[in-house]
């Protein structure tokens, strides 16, 4: 059976393209370059961008391309997702190119933006991406995609339903905290074909946009701790201060971006074997760290 193998870019609607050039040549370590339609281009490996800028707005993720491996996968899919009665469309020829890749379809979000489906990558460059020299090490990309998203559900119960049974992926854990008596934090994770812990994750809390973080995931840890202080130095506004997260096993730190939504970059990401994972409900989001920016409190 056909499924998403990773998450493999997402686009991103921004008021300020000069902001977002600063941040990431500047704190994040990424290489950028000059995309289609006057966007920008985030650059992470090989791939022409990971991450689309794009004139707008919103201020806010407006799309999450996902990779299905091969045209015979794509048809596939494409095929089940109709069947199971959801809107599938196929992108024009200019929009495939403008993603580059040679063909594209998608579909709506309950929660407000589009997932996009495709194949065969093109473009791809031969400098890894020109990274920042900045970084010690690299981005941990290739078959596990870029990192993740959390996309903050409208209604949380049928958010974690589509995004198991109408996308298909795999459910890897939840984390339930209690914050106050009988109030509780809750997000439930999910996974791909290839394994990283999760591409998406989502929950159900008050949130001024679609996307409340993207994930990063560095190769070397000491680019998690200099990005921090990057950070701290430039002014820029930190969400969450360094710590670890119980189920992915993920050491990061977050930080505001330009448009406002969070950045979490992160080294140490688990890779699930199938066949060997239990999933669990955990009852804190942080086992260590993690302090928060009251602050940062919307």
């Amino acid at each position: 059976m056909a499924e998403l193998q990773n998450l493999a870019y997402v686009v991103i609607a921004a008021s300020d393209l000069g902001a977002w050039r600063t941040y990431v040549e500047t704190i994040v370590g990424a290489g950028t370059c000059e995309a289609a339609g006057g966007a920008l281009g985030l650059r992470l490996d090989d791939h022409p961008w990971r991450v689309l800028i794009a004139p707008g707005v919103d201020d806010d993720m407006t799309h999450a391309g996902w990779d299905l491996g091969s045209d015979e996968e794509l048809d596939e899919y494409v095929a089940a997702l109709r069947a199971k009665g959801a809107d599938v469309v196929e992108e024009a020829a200019g929009l495939a190119a403008a993603r580059c890749v040679t063909r594209l379809y998608s579909l709506a979000d309950p929660n407000g933006f589009r997932h996009e489906f495709f194949t065969g990558r093109t473009g791809l460059v031969a400098d890894g991406g020109a990274l920042s020299p900045i970084l010690r090490g690299r981005f941990v990309t290739g078959d596990l995609g870029i990192g993740h998203i959390l996309p903050v559900s409208k209604d949380y119960d049928e958010g974690v339903s589509w995004y198991r049974s109408v996308l298909g992926l795999r459910y890897s854990d939840r984390i339930r905290q209690e914050m106050a008596p009988g109030v509780y934090a809750d997000a439930t994770f999910f996974h791909t074909a290839t394994g990283r812990h999760h591409s998406l994750a989502t929950g159900a809390f008050p949130s001024p946009k679609r996307l409340n973080h993207l994930m990063l995931e560095f190769s070397d840890m000491n680019d998690v701790g200099f990005a921090c202080d990057r950070a701290k130095k430039a002014g820029i506004p930190i969400v969450l201060e360094l710590g670890h997260h119980p189920n992915d096993q993920m050491f990061s730190f977050y930080m505001r971006t330009p448009s406002g939504f969070g950045l979490e970059l992160g080294y140490g990401g688990v890779v699930i074997e199938e066949g060997k994972w239990e999933p669990q409900v955990y009852p804190v989001m942080s086992d260590w760290g993690h302090a928060r920016n009251m602050n940062m409190v919307d």
